[in-house]
């Protein structure tokens, strides 16, 4: 296993639309374990291949208290979306100490291959639906702070410019 690095926002990179995973092999396996060990040690609960630089359809997901129950999502699709939506406080390691509210659905059905190439379906609510909804954004090119307002959204980029700066220093 092997520690990968998080892309920070605005790196325009962020913004590539991941394409489909072709077969899940040794390749993808390995991709799985070095994201599942990335997202540990940065103390995240989700982490999309887009984020690693990695541009195809795979996502990792720990919500558990204990961070002993990994969710892998290859080619994930929501199928269902409930209805109701709420205003949930997120973050990303992408965007390292931003956190704000952006509106998602309550509860999410998503269909994806596990890290063995099975299929499976996912019945999400609460912190789960968020992740999923979350870290499926990350897939289409969309980082969180697009939802915010365009005043917030250029705050939180400068902030993030101005701190690529000093840590290069």
């Amino acid at each position: 296993m092997a520690l990968l690095t998080i892309l920070c926002y605005p790196d325009p990179k962020l913004h590539k639309v991941a394409k489909p995973v072709a077969v899940v092999d040794a390749v993808i396996q390995k991709l799985v374990s070095d994201m599942l060990e990335t997202m540990y040690e940065a103390k995240g609960i989700g982490l999309a291949a887009t984020q690693v630089d990695v541009h195809q359809r795979v996502i990792v997901i720990d919500t558990s208290e204990e961070r002993n129950q990994p969710l892998v999502l290859i080619n994930p699709e929501i199928t269902w979306k409930s209805e109701g939506t709420h205003l949930n406080e997120e973050g990303c390691l992408s965007v390292p100490g931003i956190y704000d509210g952006v509106v998602r659905h309550d509860a999410v059905h998503v269909t994806a291959l596990d890290e063995t190439g099975k299929s499976r379906v996912i019945e999400a609510q609460e912190i789960l639906a968020v992740c999923i909804q979350h870290e499926m954004d990350h897939l289409m090119g969309k980082v969180f702070v697009e939802y915010l307002s365009p005043l917030k959204r250029n705050r939180i980029k400068t902030k993030m410019l101005k701190m690529h700066r000093e840590d290069a220093r």
